[in-house]
């Protein structure tokens, strides 16, 4: 066998690895030191930290809404097709592993983990064009715009945002199954956003 082609079939890096060794480094642990470590991943990877904290069981009261709204932007560019991630000047140093999110960077490494045990590379050559760019981008976009538009302190956020955590960890880890499981997640949780807050608006009419 071809050194290139053992190079095809050896599997990524493990996502929590690489996450682990940005964590330890030195240096501020920002979105832009995040996107000049890892370059074409930083799509992905960063979709897991700033949808990881929502995806957690907590409630956020809201407070994730900065972290909703990058991401829908991100996805925006993934739709028009960049390669590399572009955020304005004033998003770029914002933290996503300072004192405050250690604990929950914590409970997602431990997920990731667990999740990487049970995985391996499958159907690999669907992973990495433009067209399974757009769809992804596309997909993000959807759990995202769940998980943000989720009623503060009820927790309805946490499906869809996981749906974003695990699509983004099937990509990188170019898993088939793990995307497909993603993608009923994800929907699975804006249904459920639809039914409770259907059930909310229409239990309020019957009281006034």
């Amino acid at each position: 066998m071809s050194r290139a082609r053992a190079r095809s079939v050896d599997p990524p890096e493990k996502v929590s690895v690489e996450l682990e060794r940005w964590l330890a480094g030195s240096g501020s642990k920002t979105l832009q030191s995040l996107s000049e470590l890892f370059g074409e991943k930083t799509f992905a990877i960063v979709f897991v930290l700033l949808l990881g904290v929502p995806a957690l069981p907590l409630p956020t009261g809201g407070a994730t809404h900065v972290f909703e709204i990058i991401a829908a932007l991100l996805a925006l560019e993934l739709i028009a097709g960049r390669r590399q991630i572009w955020i304005p000047q004033r998003w770029r140093t914002i933290e996503l592993a300072g004192q405050r999110q250690q604990r929950f960077i914590a409970g997602l490494l431990r997920m990731i983990s667990r999740l990487e045990r049970v995985s391996r590379p499958r159907l690999r050559f669907l992973f990495d064009h433009r067209l399974s760019n757009l769809v992804f981008g596309l997909l993000v976009l959807g759990g995202t715009a769940g998980a943000f538009l989720a009623p503060p302190f009820t927790g309805l956020d946490t499906l869809p945002a996981l749906g974003v955590v695990l699509l983004s960890l099937g990509v990188l880890l170019e898993d088939i199954l793990i995307v497909l499981a993603a993608v009923v997640v994800g929907i699975a949780g804006v249904a459920l956003e639809v039914v409770l807050g259907s059930a909310a608006i229409h239990g309020l009419g019957d009281l006034l």
